[in-house]
């Protein structure tokens, strides 16, 4: 059952002028005040949890959601591969009815292929597609894809035009251009608007970037004064200051959270008051439950290891619970070990 979660509410006049430690020191957080409507939907909270590759699935996305994140995403699903039928494709969209509600990360190039998969069998649970427009990685770049459309107006209009048709919220995550010599956050954030899309999810570092570097906090403030749908700032948060310094530099509605929530998945609590009394230890007891209830042992295994190999990050003695981890080759010898480790 998931926690019931508690937002923490003030009156924004009451701490104009206090910087966000400040506010929190008043129990008062910028990342708190602002609701986020989609469609006929109302996220419980405005700090999301990315979408990412070999870790969003169902039970990931079930802990993130009882700790307070307003919504999670699959991880990103080729449209290509979907359209024939690829099994281990179709597994990334698992969900049941306890995930209220459900979104979908597409990516591709085709706008009449990515509008015929968001209407698909595969999709029809999800109530938001979100369109992959900001992967920087080079074999996705070669095919058209992901990053490829902040150089491709027309196209990447036409994919969410298409994609809009299927009926189902359509949000899309972008980043703020190729390279900093060519920066077009504000012009390509204004098409996804005029195209349909209901919600941005901006990483405010540009392709070349990668996954380092300073964001371009200003852009993502521009795509701010020049739309009207929600903006979700995204990139270079592993802290709640960091979260905080985004929302108070960007004006943005809400913050995305990705790799740090690997490390901390309490990010979500801290950010938004969820009270929770679970431990990391709990936690992850309960993820090899939830796992193993839907997916066979070695995927509870590998995905449970992952993850407790984040948990673990920072602690002394690492590299010798690292192996006692990769070693353990059945659930109830897993969970010794994790006994060990945390507790």
């Amino acid at each position: 059952m998931l926690i019931k979660k508690t937002a923490i509410t003030f009156s924004e006049g009451s701490v104009a002028g206090l910087c966000p430690a400040e506010r929190r020191g008043l129990g008062q957080s910028p990342i708190t005040n602002k609701k986020i409507r989609l469609g006929g939907l109302e996220l419980s909270s405005n700090v999301l949890m990315a979408p990412m590759a070999g870790y969003s699935c169902f039970p990931f996305r079930m802990m993130c959601y009882e700790l307070g994140a307003g919504l999670c995403f699959t991880e990103m699903v080729s449209c290509n591969a979907l359209k024939y039928k690829d099994v281990a494709t179709a597994n990334l969209l698992f969900t049941t009815k306890d995930e209220t509600i459900k979104a979908a990360q597409l990516i591709g190039s085709d706008p009449r292929v990515m509008g015929k998969m968001a209407s698909s069998e595969e999709l029809a649970p999800f109530a938001i597609i979100d369109i992959n427009m900001g992967c920087p990685v080079p074999n996705v770049i070669k095919r058209g894809e992901g990053c490829a459309l902040l150089t491709d107006f027309n196209r990447a209009s036409s994919i969410i035009k298409n994609v809009r048709r299927s009926g189902k919220i359509t949000t899309v995550k972008m980043r703020v251009g190729m390279h900093g010599n060519n920066l077009v956050a504000a012009e390509f954030a204004k098409m996804c608007e005029e195209s349909g899309a209901e919600m941005l999810s901006v990483h405010g570092r540009t392709r070349d970037m990668m996954y380092s570097g300073t964001p371009f906090y200003d852009q993502i403030e521009r795509i701010k004064s020049v739309v009207k749908i929600p903006i979700i700032a995204n990139g270079g948060i592993f802290s709640v200051d960091e979260a905080e310094k985004m929302m108070d530099l960007t004006g943005a509605d809400g913050v995305m959270i990705a790799r740090y929530a690997l490390e901390n998945p309490f990010i979500f609590s801290e950010l938004t008051g969820t009270p929770t009394n679970q431990s990391k230890l709990s936690i992850l007891l309960w993820q090899i439950a939830l796992t193993s209830e839907y997916y066979d042992k070695y995927f509870t295994l590998s995905y449970i290891k992952k993850i407790a190999s984040y948990f673990m990050k920072k602690r002394e003695g690492v590299k010798k619970y690292k192996l006692a981890l990769h070693n353990c080759s059945e659930i109830k010898e897993l969970e010794e070990v994790l006994y060990k480790i945390f507790e």
